[in-house]
């Protein structure tokens, strides 16, 4: 039986984060220590006792959700992966916990994402919005029909898993392909409380600058291989993670087709590392005999 170790990604954060690791955990305080060092303030003291809204700040939110995932992932003594996988910002916390990214290098490349991803949504007005029980390549189809006739920008972004697809675009094309939706009859499509179009083309300003810091930072031979986002295949080779991992910013998260190639290629148990339990749902609706837990 494979045992695999997911990391979610942004959404996942909550005040009290990772406190009780701090308090008695002598590695993960050392962890956290150098982490406020790193990021030159006290992320800490916000993930511990900070409110909501000061959680939701991106140069915030991406570090926090990172942090409590990888110190998490150091705390279990017998961690072993066959295979690692995140959704999202979580790919970088899995490719600490296989050994392709030094703890401090994975948390530098997160900060400079977040800010990155800040200032491109504050290029265009862009927003995300869920789609329920429509089929993918019909979500996909009134995408790209959206994008012919109106010019603006509307992609499938994120499947998570069969019957939960998150497009991303601009304000009205997303307004206009939410009323499409329902029309072709998606039980929902709801337009998410997020500040941009997150794995759209409206990230490329990001992407661009991501992908300097990435070329410039060492990535090291993998212990287990990598189910990343883009390519929802095993990867070992670390040109083609960096890249896969540059791609991610205006490319989808492929869930969904990750968890059934790592079921295919063998997983029979999901461990996730990190806050809140949204990945070991997603798992158990895209594999309904899988064996899921979760360290937080």
């Amino acid at each position: 039986m494979k045992h695999a170790f997911i990391f979610p990604g942004q959404g996942s954060q909550f005040s009290g984060m990772g406190k009780n690791l701090y308090e008695n955990n002598p590695l993960a305080k050392d962890m956290f220590e150098q982490a406020n060092e790193i990021l030159g303030f006290r992320i800490s003291d916000i993930m511990f006792t900070g409110t909501d809204e000061e959680l939701k700040q991106t140069n915030v939110t991406q570090p926090a959700v990172f942090l409590h995932s990888v110190i998490a992932y150091k705390t279990i003594a017998d961690a072993k992966p066959d295979m690692v996988a995140g959704h999202s910002l979580g790919e970088f916390s899995a490719l600490v916990a296989n050994g392709t990214l030094q703890f401090e290098d994975a948390l530098k490349l997160v900060s400079i994402r977040a800010k990155a991803m800040q200032k491109a949504c504050e290029l265009t007005p862009s927003t995300m919005a869920a789609v329920l029980a429509l089929d993918d390549a019909k979500v996909e189809e009134i995408c790209a029909a959206v994008q012919q006739e109106t010019g603006e920008v509307v992609v499938a972004a994120n499947y998570n898993c069969p019957g939960q697809l998150v497009i991303s675009g601009s304000v009205k094309g997303i307004d206009i392909a939410c009323e499409r939706m329902k029309a072709a009859g998606a039980k929902r499509a709801l337009v998410l409380p997020v500040g941009g179009a997150f794995h759209s083309p409206l990230m490329e300003p990001a992407r661009e600058e991501l992908a300097a810091a990435i070329r410039n930072t060492n990535f090291g031979s993998p212990a287990c291989p990598v189910y990343q986002n883009v390519a929802a295949s095993a990867v070992t080779d670390a040109e083609v993670i960096k890249e896969n991992l540059i791609a991610q910013l205006t490319g989808a998260v492929k869930w969904t087709q990750s968890v059934q190639a790592m079921v295919a290629d063998g997983a029979a148990r999901f461990t996730e590392a990190g806050p809140g339990k949204v990945l070991q749902g997603l798992v158990q609706k895209i594999h309904r005999d899988a064996q899921v837990d979760g360290v937080n």
